[in-house]
């Protein structure tokens, strides 16, 4: 499995190279044009997420290896899954699309720093030596410069992109089920050993998100395409960025840190509890105003 470890890289710079594909620079000035619903957006993904899942991290009894990679999961972006649901539950897509780009290049500054910070406040001094600018630097690498490649193949070579996003998409889906599955097969005795506490946590925190982000929308006054799409983006996680993340905090031997299991186990997790959400929200969509799939 050592080579599963060593593609993990490769692999999320392929998944994030296939959301690149799907952005434009007029993705990102969309926030200038309806600014009230993308800031709700970002409260949700940057505010909300970490808040939650510190109190379920806190009060969950989890290991603190475990209960950091919980915390590393909710600081990762909604990711190119995201934007598939979205589109399936007749959500605001280049809302969803918005929200993804940008969270995704802040996260390249924010997840090095708060999962240092997290690591350091749940397992005290057994926590590692995080150098914050090597993951930083190391997520850039991995995230920032394929979405960039992606967005410039998609400028100047639109026609190209317009063929190689659906295949690329599908070998990202192909691979995130692949990384999610290793994940859990590298740790399956921890997860054996924690999946009581920790698989209702997850689901426990799925819900909340979910609720939270389609809350914080109708508290706001947005449309119910607007909602949709903060709420799939406030619940989905890039789980790979997760694995992938918690692989280079602490390199082992062989396999994967407890530090991945959460986003492993999450990435899975998700679409069971998402999926009935989605929907529910399609049907409703459809009774407002009947939209072609």
């Amino acid at each position: 499995m050592d080579i599963f470890i060593q593609l993990l890289p490769l692999a999320l710079a392929i998944i994030m190279l296939s959301l690149g594909l799907g952005l434009t620079v007029a993705d990102f000035a969309r926030v200038l044009t309806a600014p009230r619903a993308f800031v709700i957006g970002l409260i949700s993904q940057v505010v909300a997420i970490p808040l939650v899942a510190w109190v379920l991290a806190s009060f969950a009894g989890l290991p603190p290896a475990l209960a950091v990679g919980v915390m590393i999961l909710a600081l990762c972006p909604g990711g190119v899954t995201s934007n598939v649901l979205t589109r399936f539950a007749h959500g605001d897509l280049a809302l969803s699309i918005s929200l993804t780009g940008l969270v995704s290049l802040l996260s390249v500054l924010t997840v090095p720093v708060l999962a240092a910070f997290f690591a350091d406040h749940f397992m005290g001094l057994d926590a590692p030596a995080i150098d914050v600018t090597a993951l930083g630097l190391a997520m850039f690498a991995m995230t920032a410069v394929p979405v960039a490649i992606g967005m410039t193949v998609r400028r100047f070579a639109p026609g190209f992109s317009a063929r190689a996003e659906g295949p690329l998409s599908v070998l990202a889906l192909v691979l995130f089920v692949l990384i999610v599955i290793g994940a859990i097969v590298l740790n399956w005795s921890l997860l054996v050993e924690n999946l009581p506490r920790l698989g209702p946590s997850l689901v426990a925190l799925n819900v909340v998100l979910l609720a939270i982000g389609l809350g914080l929308a109708r508290l706001a006054g947005l449309s119910q395409r607007q909602g949709t799409a903060i709420a799939i983006e406030t619940g989905i996680q890039n789980s790979t960025l997760g694995i992938t993340v918690g692989s280079l905090i602490v390199e082992q031997a062989s396999g994967l840190p407890p530090f991945s299991l959460p986003s492993g186990v999450y990435g899975l997790t998700m679409y069971a509890v998402a999926l009935p959400f989605i929907f529910w929200r399609r049907a409703g969509q459809r009774k407002a105003a009947p939209l072609s799939p």
